[in-house]
């Protein structure tokens, strides 16, 4: 049952995972002086998922109680701690390297992430 309602979780994590970890010369090549802010976006929305799909997951499972009962800040800290794991693993990648502005992105977007869940099932 834990699976079943943490598959799309399991699955987008693997995505940031990929995406994140191809090396730097097989990235797109992208000529915008706005690049800097774009990136940013990117890393926020794609933990905002990740944290709003973990949340969700953590409260409809019912294999595991006490993560039911503190399921918000568990998915907000795991999805930041993953976020630094992917930041730390770049450094190893060629072209790649680890950005503390990143972490920071991702750290936003977990913050949202459990802001729209607030917004959807709280409001």
């Amino acid at each position: 049952m834990f699976f079943r309602y943490n598959l799309f979780t399991l699955l987008w994590a693997l995505v940031i995972l990929f995406l994140t970890l191809i090396p730097g010369q097989h990235l797109p090549e992208m000529v915008s002086w706005n690049l800097l802010a774009t990136d940013k976006l990117a890393h926020s929305f794609v933990f905002m998922i990740l944290t709003l799909l973990a949340i969700i997951g953590f409260l409809k499972q019912g294999v595991y109680p006490w993560l039911k009962q503190r399921a918000e800040w568990v998915a907000v800290a795991g999805a930041f701690v993953y976020g630094g794991f992917i930041e730390l693993m770049q450094s190893f990648i060629p072209n790649r390297s680890f950005e503390f502005q990143d972490m920071i992105a991702n750290g936003i977007g977990c913050l949202l992430g459990y802001a729209v869940y607030l917004l959807i099932y709280k409001v």
